[in-house]
C-alpha cells in the first residue's frame, strides 16, 4: 500500500543492493502519477490513461487492466486479494486482485486523488478515502456500503493515516483533523497554518507533515500542540514523509531531500537534486529511495545523505517508489512503469 503501512511511515521491509539494474519497463498510454503497490507477485499501479494495471512483478507483463472514466492518480491499496483505488471520475473501486473484475464501486462528490487506507473493525475490515468533495468516507471493505462520512472544510488530497483507533489527515482547509474510527466524529483539529497536500505520517502519537507555506511540522496528537517547525527556503512541501525511530525524511519543491532529527526538528542532512521533489521517499534499511522532477530516481544513504546510485529516466518522477523483495518500482510522467533490482548473476 501507499507508504507501506496504515500509519503511512514509508518504511519498507528487507534490503536493497547499493547498485540496481533496470529489470523491466511497462508502458501505459499517459503519465503515471500514481504510486505502485507490490503484492502477491504483482505490481498494481494507476495511470492518467484511466486504468488500473496489474503487472507481473517478475516479467513486467500485464496481468490485467481495469478502465475507469477518469485519471487514476490514486495509489492502490491491496488487501485480502482485493485492490482498492480511486479515480478522478469520483468513484472508489474494489476489484478482484486475480483478474481485475469489479466487486463494487462507491461514488463520492468529486475526484479522488489520494490512496485509500484500512483498519480492522471487529469482524470486518473498513476502507477510508478522502475526496475533493471535502469529505472523508469510511466504507465496509467487503460490500462498499458507507459506515460514516466526515466533512472537512476543503479538498482532501492525501491519504488518511491510522493510529490508536483514530484517523488523521490534513486538508486544503489548513487543518489537521483527528477523527474517531468508530463513528467518524471529530476528536480534535489542529491549525496547521497552510493547506496540506501530502499525507501525514504517524509515529508515537506524533504527526509529521509539510505544508504549502514552506514549513514542515511535528504535532503532538495527544495534546494537539505543535512540537517543532522546520523552515528552510521559500518552497512548499508536497512530498509525504518517511519516519524512522530517530529521523524524518521528505522531499521539497526546493529540489532537496531533507533529513531531520525526529525529536528536535534539526537538520541532519540535505541532498540536492535538479528538480522539485514531490515524490515521497521510501526507506529500506539504511537507504532512502526517491524520485525527482529532474527525471532521476535516486538511492541515498540514510546515515550520511550521500548519493549511492541514480538512474536517469529523463521525464519527471512525481510517483513515489514502492520497495519490496529487493526491487524498486516507480511510475514516470513518460507513461512508463520502471522496475529496478539486483541483476541476476549468471
Amino acid at each position: 500500500m501507499f507508504r507501506a503501512n496504515p500509519s503511512l511511515t514509508g518504511i519498507a521491509a528487507g534490503t536493497l543492493e547499493n547498485r540496481l539494474s533496470l529489470l523491466w519497463t511497462f508502458k501505459t498510454e499517459k503519465s503515471v502519477k500514481s504510486s505502485p503497490a507490490i503484492a502477491d507477485g504483482n505490481v498494481f499501479v494507476g495511470s492518467d490513461d484511466g486504468r488500473m494495471y496489474a503487472i507481473d512483478s517478475s516479467t513486467g507483463k500485464k496481468r490485467w487492466d481495469f478502465k475507469t472514466d477518469g485519471t487514476v492518480e490514486s495509489p492502490p491499496l491491496v488487501l485480502d486479494e482485493r485492490v482498492y483505488f480511486g479515480s478522478s471520475d469520483t468513484y472508489l473501486y474494489a476489484v478482484n486482485g486475480a483478474d481485475g473484475k469489479q466487486l463494487w464501486k462507491y461514488q463520492t462528490g468529486d475526484k479522488i486523488l489520494g490512496a485509500p487506507n484500512w483498519f480492522n473493525a471487529g469482524q470486518s475490515k473498513r476502507i477510508r478515502v478522502g475526496s475533493y468533495d471535502f469529505k472523508l468516507h469510511c466504507l465496509d471493505a467487503a460490500t462498499g456500503k458507507s459506515n460514516w462520512v466526515y466533512e472537512s472544510g476543503n479538498y482532501i488530497n492525501g491519504s488518511p493515516a491510522v493510529f490508536d483507533h483514530q484517523t488523521v489527515f490534513g486538508g486544503c482547509d489548513a487543518m489537521l483533523h483527528v477523527i474517531s474510527l468508530a463513528d467518524g466524529q471529530q476528536v480534535k483539529e489542529v491549525d496547521a497554518g497552510a493547506y496540506i497536500a501530502a499525507s501525514v505520517a504517524i509515529a508515537d502519537h506524533k504527526a509529521y507533515i509539510g505544508h504549502y507555506e514552506n514549513a514542515f511540522l511535528c504535532i503532538d496528537l495527544q495534546k494537539g500542540t505543535n512540537l517543532w517547525t522546520y523552515r528552510d527556503r521559500q518552497f512548499p512541501y508536497f512530498s509525504s514523509p518517511a519516519v524512522t525511530s530517530d529521523r524524518v525524511v521528505f522531499g521539497g519543491r526546493d529540489k532537496q531531500l531533507h533529513c531531520l532529527n525526529r525529536n528536535t526538528g534539526e537538520r541532519i542532512w540535505q541532498f540536492p537534486t535538479r528538480g522539485k521533489v514531490d515524490s515521497s521517499p521510501a526507506i529500506c534499511g539504511d537507504k532512502v529511495v526517491v524520485g525527482s522532477d529532474d527525471g532521476r530516481l535516486y538511492i541515498v544513504s540514510l546515515s550520511s545523505g550521500k548519493e549511492l546510485w541514480s538512474y536517469e529516466i529523463g521525464q519527471p518522477v512525481g510517483s513515489s517508489p514502492a520497495v519490496a523483495d529487493g526491487k524498486v518500482v516507480v511510475g514516470c510522467d513518460d507513461g512508463d512503469v520502471y522496475c529496478f533490482g539486483a541483476q541476476k548473476r549468471k
